[in-house]
């Protein structure tokens, strides 16, 4: 059997699909400083496959997902000598992130959002307004949206 979730995606009846558009609004961050354990019990509760990291002052500094716990949790135990082995409380999320966030301004096109996680090689943009981190963008917000057919504006 097939589900089919509804998108939260609000798309202009006639113009350019913009990154506002396509983006779910407000992400959900972790602070850097959060534990492995903390990161994985967000991600687990929230259902989300990464998130924005942000440093002291709020500012995002990286993404950390689900995946760089896996491979992190993968890593400590071949090495079981490690006292930090298995997912313990000392290794933080900024230990572990990919560090930087990829980002676009809220008016650009859908074809330059998927151009550009293209050209970064990325599975999720952040929408950036005044320095100000305002939405994401998933590859999969992008598959919905050309999936409906319309060209996002050149």
């Amino acid at each position: 059997m097939v589900s089919h979730l509804q998108s939260t995606a609000r798309f202009p009846e006639t113009g350019t699909v913009t990154a506002r558009d396509l983006m779910t609004p407000n992400p959900l961050p972790l602070h850097g400083g959060a534990t492995i354990p903390e990161a994985l019990a967000f991600l687990t509760e929230t259902g989300f496959s990464a998130a924005p990291v942000i440093d002291n002052a709020g500012r995002p500094v990286g993404v950390v997902s689900r995946t760089d716990v896996v491979v992190y949790a993968h890593a400590r135990e071949a090495v079981p000598s490690d006292p930090r082995s298995g997912l313990n409380s000392v290794v933080r999320v900024a230990d572990l992130m990919t560090p930087g966030v990829f980002s676009v301004a809220p008016q650009t096109s859908a074809v330059e959002v998927a151009r550009e996680m293209a050209r970064q090689n990325v599975h999720r943009l952040f929408v950036m307004e005044d320095g100000v981190m305002i939405g994401v963008i998933s590859a999969l917000d992008l598959l919905a949206h050309f999936a409906q057919g319309t060209d996002g504006g050149a």
